[in-house]
């Protein structure tokens, strides 16, 4: 693969900082921008400036009118399911607050997408969910959260996938980030707990048995344990 280039570098620098200061409230809505200010702020040409703008306003986060600047808007005109948005109000806002109304999201269509796998999965999508748990059970009894990570995430991609609705499927990004944010913000165990890999089995093992009513109650529980965990967390960094 080769290596990003500087203007790519540049580009995604901006486009954080600048993302993370709309979602922090350091640019509040209403606030008028420039792109001249953006660019001898971050020390960027107009041209890095201005595709990050536009990156920004594909998002719904800002708005650009002629002979008005760039205008910062309201949380209510943002595409909230898109992965860079979640990373930023995950490490800049109310991370807790945030993975709650995730998990709000998740218990209204992963379940569903368990059932609906349990009836449609091919037996190669069957096998990618029983490794992903088997690993998932070896990293966590090693504590060695990147890899349980990552075993994670292509559980749940590959449940999606297996769902066969494409609609599912396009949402595997937003689980992606969920799952990387308890990893990255701290709250996961250092030690995963044991019963929530037991019932990525039962999903897995549901799915295989062509079980739809298991599955989704196997998924509900799932999310509802990852719910509870992230309270628990919250709860620890406050004492």
């Amino acid at each position: 693969m080769p290596a990003p280039s500087n203007i790519s570098v540049l580009h995604d620098s901006v486009l954080t900082a600048l993302g993370t200061a709309v979602v922090s409230g350091t640019y509040p809505p209403g606030e008028v921008i420039t792109l001249e200010g953006v660019s001898a702020e971050h020390g960027v040409s107009r041209s890095v400036a201005r595709e990050a703008i536009r990156v920004l306003e594909s998002m719904g986060m800002v708005a650009s009118r002629r002979r008005v600047g760039i205008t910062i808007q309201p949380a209510a005109n943002w595409n909230v399911f898109d992965p860079r948005l979640i990373r930023w109000r995950l490490e800049s806002g109310d991370r807790a607050a945030q993975l709650m109304s995730l998990s709000e999201l998740r218990r209204g269509f992963e379940p569903v997408a368990a059932a609906l796998a349990a009836q449609r999965a091919d037996p190669h999508q069957c096998r990618i969910m029983a490794a992903a748990v088997s690993d998932m059970a070896v990293h966590g009894r090693e504590g060695d959260l990147t890899a349980y990570l990552q075993a994670d995430k292509v559980f749940h991609q590959t449940l999606l996938e297996a769902s066969g609705n494409e609609m599912f499927r396009a949402l595997n990004a937003v689980v992606s980030e969920v799952l990387a944010g308890r990893t990255h913000h701290g709250m996961m165990p250092d030690s995963p707990n044991p019963a929530a890999v037991a019932l990525h089995d039962d999903v897995a093992r549901a799915v295989r048995m062509r079980d739809p009513a298991g599955a989704e109650r196997a998924m509900r529980a799932i999310i509802d344990e990852a719910a509870a965990a992230v309270a628990v967390a919250e709860d620890s960094a406050r004492d």
